[in-house]
C-alpha cells in the first residue's frame, strides 16, 4: 500500500466513522439526513480541492479537466466506483434481487 492508498483509505474511514458518531449523537434524526449531509460536504470539498490551477493551460494533466462539466464528470466517475465497490451497493431488499 503506498501513502496515497493510505491517505484515500484514511478519510474514507474516518468520514464513515463520522456518520456513525453522528447517528449515535443524534438518534431521532434521519440517518439519511446525515449521510446528505456528509455527501454534500464531501462534494464541496472534491470541488474545492479540484480547482484548476492559474497556469492549467499548461498542464497536461489539468487540460482534462479544464471546465466544471469535465470535472464533474470526473467526480461522478468517482462517485460511481466507490458505490460500486461498497458491501452496500446491493441490498437484500432491492426490487431487481431474485429470490428462490
Amino acid at each position: 500500500m503506498n501513502e496515497t492508498d493510505s491517505i484515500y483509505d484514511d478519510c474514507a474511514d474516518q468520514t464513515v466513522d463520522l456518520g456513525n458518531h453522528l447517528a449515535n449523537e443524534f438518534p431521532d434524526d434521519d440517518i439519511r439526513d446525515i449521510a446528505d449531509g456528509l455527501l454534500s460536504g464531501a462534494v464541496h470539498f472534491w470541488l474545492y480541492a479540484y480547482q484548476p490551477p492559474e497556469q492549467a493551460d499548461r498542464d497536461e494533466d489539468w487540460k482534462q479537466l479544464d471546465t466544471a462539466e469535465k470535472r464533474m464528470r470526473l467526480m461522478i466517475d468517482q462517485i460511481r466506483q466507490a458505490a460500486e465497490s461498497s458491501e452496500y451497493f446491493h441490498s437484500p431488499n432491492d426490487r431487481d434481487v431474485g429470490r428462490a
